[in-house]
């Protein structure tokens, strides 16, 4: 049984309100950005937004603020995206387990289609990345189909977050 409705958070649903929206974004953008900058920004006191962006850090929708890192100024200038199949099926499904302690897999996403996961990898060189995929066969046993990246247009962009608008509207 759901908790009387207005007892749920704004976006139990799966939308939210449109400054938690806003704040996320502006959040997700620039989590360098001060308070002020983005309270003016959002023409709402400094105190009401840094009682929200807590509130949003407790309910779960900030998960942390990190450091966006130059990779190929860090000497990793090859991205590859490397579809993992098992060669047994029958095999457990504990891909990434055995993966989690090779560093140079950035992400690991389980997928649906022909492969079982894919995982994105950073290298310095293709040397390096031969070398990473023949370590990722051997630990995981499995098959691998490799994309190299040549250029990157744009990369992790800020979604289109739903509102309560948005959500009534339907």
């Amino acid at each position: 049984m759901l908790p009387p409705k207005e007892s749920l958070p704004s976006w139990h649903n799966g939308s939210m309100e449109a400054l938690d929206q806003k704040i996320l974004t502006l959040l997700a953008e620039d989590s360098e950005r001060s308070l002020a900058e983005m309270a003016e920004a959002l023409a709402i006191p400094s105190s009401t937004l840094h009682q929200k962006i807590k509130r949003l850090e407790t309910k779960g929708l900030i998960l942390g603020y990190r450091a966006k890192l130059d990779l190929a100024k860090a000497g990793l200038s090859l991205t590859s995206f490397v579809s993992l199949t098992p060669i047994d099926p029958a095999a457990p499904d504990n891909l990434p387990e055995l993966l989690a302690p090779v560093g140079e897999i950035e992400s690991c996403w389980s997928v649906a289609g022909s492969e079982s996961y894919i995982v994105k990898v950073n290298v310095a060189t293709p040397a390096d990345l031969e070398a990473l995929l023949g370590k990722i066969r051997l630990v995981a046993n499995v098959r691998t189909e490799t994309t190299v990246v040549l250029s990157t247009a744009f990369e992790n962009r800020v979604p289109v977050l739903p509102t309560s608008k948005d959500h009534d509207s339907n």
